[in-house]
């Protein structure tokens, strides 16, 4: 016996969710399944309206309707400082440690040369037009991962960022353990990491 076609048809979409596989779709859609009408039908609406989100303009985090994000239009943020991280959850990470008051670049990925991802394929073509328009910027601080290719990445920035004689270029201090990913830091570690920053230029 074979599910119903529009229940296979979930299972496949879900599958398609990062970490998920076919034993975890298959008990995600039978969770979905048997959620309340009003429960399913605000899901659906949450998912329709993910449509609405986009990239913001200036940094590349998460906006709608491809307007400047809320942190890009904040007044009093401290426009001598960018922040460069990899992804908006990372935004988050340092927004709760409440200690962050400049602005973010969001990269959306990473430089990888084993996938065939490159310094055009990531948000990072915006950040050096933004420095080269903005002469209020003075320190770029890296808070890539601690993994392989947040290393390539940063190194790479560093790099580029050597024309602007000018900028501090700063990484986070190894408050975080290499291999860690920004959101799983505790804010006591993120806040060591960040306070201890040192200079690459």
């Amino acid at each position: 016996m074979e599910y119903p076609q529009s229940f296979l048809n979930l299972i496949d979409s879900l599958k398609k969710l990062s970490g998920v596989g076919s034993k975890t779709a298959e008990r995600m859609a039978f969770d979905i399944l048997s959620m309340k009408k009003e429960d399913l039908d605000n899901l659906s609406s949450a998912i329709s309206a993910i449509n609405q989100i986009s990239r913001c303009p200036i940094c590349g985090n998460l906006s709608e309707k491809e307007k400047p994000c809320e942190i890009c239009q904040e007044e009093g943020r401290d426009h001598h400082l960018i922040c460069v991280v990899c992804q908006p959850k990372d935004v988050i990470a340092f927004e709760k440690m409440k200690e962050y008051h400049g602005l973010y670049h969001i990269l959306n990925g990473y430089i990888s040369p084993s996938k065939n991802i490159g310094y055009e394929d990531i948000n990072l073509p915006s950040l050096i037009s933004r420095i080269e328009k903005d002469n209020d910027i003075k320190e770029i601080i890296l808070a890539t991962d601690l993994t392989m290719e947040g290393e390539i990445t940063a190194m790479y920035i560093t790099k580029l960022l050597t024309k602007f004689p000018n900028l501090v270029v700063s990484r986070l201090a190894h408050g975080l353990p290499m291999g860690a990913q920004l959101d799983y830091a505790d804010e006591m570690t993120l806040f060591k990491a960040f306070t201890n920053r040192k200079s690459v230029n």
